[in-house]
C-alpha cells in the first residue's frame, strides 16, 4: 500500500497532476534548466580552446546530467502504467507502449550520450555531440506552443509535401533552362544540371551567393524571373505552417474551454453544441499575484474558470487553492447572494469569467437550454446540495476538501429565475 502511495505521488510530480503542484513546477523547472545547461555546454565543448581548460569540468556536468535524465527515464517508465490511456493493458504492456511513445523516445534519447561516454569515450565523440543537442527536443514536453507547432506541421504534412514537390520541379526547371542558356558561355561554372541546381536554390531562397551568376543577356532574364518566383514559393509553406498553428491554438484553447465548462454539474446535461454556446459567453480575464478576484460580502453574480495559475479561497476553518482547469463560482449562477469568501490570485492568473447577466441572455433567446439549465438547477437544489462557504461539493472535490456534515449545513436557495428580474441587485 505504501509503495502504492508512493508511485501515485511520484507519478503526479512527473506528469505535474493531482495536488503536488509545487514539487512538479520545481522539478519541470529544474528539467528545463538542466536542459538548457546541457545544450550550452554541448556548443562550448566544440571550442577546442574551452575542452582543453575545462574539459574535465565539462565531462563531470554532462555525466551527472546523462546521470539524472536516464533515472528521468526509468521512472518515467515506472509510472507509466498509472497513464489512464495505458492502464488497460497491465503492467508490463502498458510500459512498451509508453516506451514507444514520442516523448519517451526523446526521453531516451537525452538518456543515451550517458551511455555512449561510459561504453565509447573516444569512438563516439560526434554523436554524443549530435545527442546531447537532441535534448533540445525534450522542452517540447514543457512548451505547449511548441507541442502545438509540431502538430500543426505534421497536421499539414500533406501540403507541405505538395510545396515542396513545386520548389523542387521549379528548381530542377530553373536549373535545366539555366544550363542550356549558360553552358556555352561559362562551361566551368554550368558544367551540368547538377550545378545548376545548386544556382537555382541560392536564388529561389533569396541567398544569392554571387559566386555564380548569369552573364548572358537570356541568362539573366531566367535569373530574374527565377528570383521573382522564389518569393512566392518561400512563401508557400510559411503560409501553410502559420495558418495550420493559429488554427491549432485556436482549436486547442476552444477544447479546453470547452472541456472545462462540461465539467461543471449545471451544464453536465447539455448537448455539445449547447455547451459550446455557453463557452462562446465566456470572457478573459488576467489578475496578477495577490489580487482579489472576488471579496467577500460582494454579491455572487459570475462563476470563474482557471486556464493558467492558482486561486485560494479563504473559507472559515481553511484556505482551498484549486490550480489549472478548476472552477469556482457555479452556485453564483443559481443562488446570486452575497460572497461568503475572499478569493485571491495565488499565483498570475488567466481566468475564463461567465456572468449571470449574459447567460441568463443566451437562456432569454433559447427556451430549451433555459429549461435544461433550470431544471438542473432546481433538481440540485431539491437534493439538498451541500454547501461550504459558496463552494459546492464538486468544486470542494476538485481541491481534495471534503466537508464535514455540520460544516456542509448550508443549502441554497434558487433565485435565478428566466421570468423574474426582480431580485437581482442593482448594485451588481
Amino acid at each position: 500500500m505504501q509503495d502504492e502511495s508512493f508511485k501515485r505521488a511520484l507519478y503526479e510530480v512527473l506528469e505535474d497532476t493531482g495536488k503536488r503542484k509545487v514539487a512538479a513546477r520545481t522539478l519541470s523547472h529544474f528539467l528545463i534548466f538542466l536542459i538548457l545547461l546541457n545544450i550550452g555546454l554541448a556548443v562550448l565543448e566544440t571550442v577546442p580552446q574551452v575542452r582543453t581548460t575545462f574539459g574535465h569540468h565539462l565531462r563531470f556536468l554532462q555525466l551527472g546530467s546523462g546521470f539524472i535524465f536516464l533515472i528521468e527515464y526509468i521512472l518515467r517508465l515506472y509510472v507509466a502504467d498509472l497513464h489512464p490511456p495505458l492502464r488497460r493493458y497491465g503492467p508490463l504492456w502498458s510500459r512498451l507502449r509508453y516506451a514507444a511513445h514520442p516523448d519517451a523516445i526523446i526521453d531516451l534519447i537525452g538518456a543515451l550520450p550517458l551511455l555512449f561516454v561510459l561504453f565509447l569515450p573516444n569512438q563516439a565523440f560526434t554523436i554524443v555531440v549530435i545527442l546531447r543537442l537532441l535534448r533540445f527536443l525534450k522542452l517540447a514536453r514543457y512548451s505547449p506552443a511548441l507541442r502545438s507547432l509540431i502538430s500543426a506541421v505534421v497536421g499539414e504534412r500533406k501540403a507541405l509535401l505538395g510545396s515542396s514537390m513545386i520548389i523542387s520541379g521549379v528548381i530542377l526547371l530553373s536549373a535545366t533552362l539555366m544550363y542550356l542558356v549558360e553552358h556555352d558561355v561559362q562551361p566551368e561554372k554550368f558544367r551540368s544540371i547538377l550545378h545548376g541546381i545548386y544556382w537555382a536554390i541560392t536564388t529561389i531562397t533569396t541567398v544569392g551567393y554571387g559566386d555564380v551568376v548569369p552573364v548572358s543577356n537570356l541568362g539573366k532574364i531566367v535569373g530574374s524571373v527565377v528570383m521573382l518566383m522564389g518569393y512566392g514559393l518561400i512563401a508557400l509553406p510559411v503560409g501553410i505552417i502559420a495558418s495550420a498553428f493559429a488554427r491549432e491554438i485556436h482549436s486547442r484553447d476552444f477544447v479546453v474551454t470547452w472541456s472545462m465548462v462540461a465539467r461543471v454539474p449545471l451544464f453536465e446535461d447539455l448537448k455539445a453544441t449547447e455547451i459550446a454556446e455557453v463557452s462562446k459567453l465566456l470572457q478573459a480575464q488576467a489578475i496578477r499575484k495577490g489580487g482579489v478576484i472576488a471579496e467577500k460580502g460582494d454579491v455572487a453574480d459570475r462563476m470563474y474558470f482557471i486556464s493558467e495559475g492558482e486561486v485560494a479561497i479563504k473559507l472559515q476553518h481553511e484556505t482551498v487553492y484549486l490550480g489549472e482547469g478548476s472552477f469556482f463560482g457555479e452556485l453564483a449562477l443559481i443562488n446570486q447572494s452575497r460572497r461568503t469568501a475572499t478569493v485571491t490570485a495565488y499565483r498570475d492568473c488567466q481566468l475564463l469569467v461567465l456572468e449571470s447577466d449574459t447567460l441568463q441572455e443566451l437562456m432569454n433567446r433559447d427556451e430549451t437550454l433555459a429549461k435544461k439549465i433550470m431544471d438542473e438547477a432546481r433538481e440540485r437544489v431539491a437534493a439538498g446540495k451541500k454547501v461550504l462557504g459558496e463552494l459546492a461539493e464538486e468544486e470542494l472535490q476538485q481541491a481534495g476538501v471534503y466537508a464535514s456534515a455540520d460544516e456542509m449545513s448550508e443549502e441554497p436557495e434558487l433565485s435565478f429565475d428566466k421570468d423574474d428580474e426582480t431580485d437581482k441587485d442593482p448594485a451588481r
